[in-house]
């Protein structure tokens, strides 16, 4: 597979690294948006959820008192801060075994956020000619809602800035 192949997306967010990455994880649920393209069963869901940790799972949540969920992947890598690897589920659909990345890369002014979508070359020509322009499309909505979170709604965001001593920032 050539690195072409990957679908790569990229967007920036004003806060450092660290807590670019605690946002996207701990706070998935508050920005992931709900509906019936971006939930596998939007009429049951009530969440999302990423387990940290290698061998956690980010997960669709149904009925967390029950147990109720599906596993959309696996971490097998967990770098707090600098990057996130997962096993892809897809929810036991077509694009099952390929692998997600997103990495936090400190920048002036914040972070860039890179999520990188591969392992096409494991799955079938024609699963691959009708999956990879829809994932790119997808995955830059999915990151476009993170970074409005990280910049209007992250609770995180102020935190941070306020930590900082730089409260004048905390409303850019």
């Amino acid at each position: 597979m050539k690195s072409t192949d990957a679908v790569t997306v990229t967007v920036e967010v004003a806060v450092d690294h660290s807590t670019a990455f605690e946002i996207f994880t701990q706070e998935i649920d508050r920005w992931w948006r709900p509906g019936p393209i971006n939930w596998y069963d939007s009429y049951r869901a009530v969440g999302k959820r990423i387990e940290p940790g290698v061998g956690g799972r980010w997960l669709e949540v149904y009925d967390d008192a029950k147990g109720d969920v599906l596993e959309v992947g696996r971490i097998t890598v967990w770098e707090p801060g600098v990057r996130l690897v997962l096993l892809y589920r897809d929810g036991g659909h077509a694009l099952d075994g390929t692998e997600v990345e997103v990495c936090f890369e400190a920048i002036d002014g914040g972070t860039r956020v890179t999520l990188e979508h591969r392992g096409w070359d494991k799955l079938a020509p024609d699963v691959v000619t009708r999956s990879r322009e829809t994932k790119r499309w997808g995955w830059a909505n999915i990151l476009g809602w993170y970074q409005e979170w990280a910049f209007w709604g992250s609770p995180r965001r102020i935190q941070g800035r306020l930590r900082a001593g730089n409260s004048a920032m905390a409303y850019r």
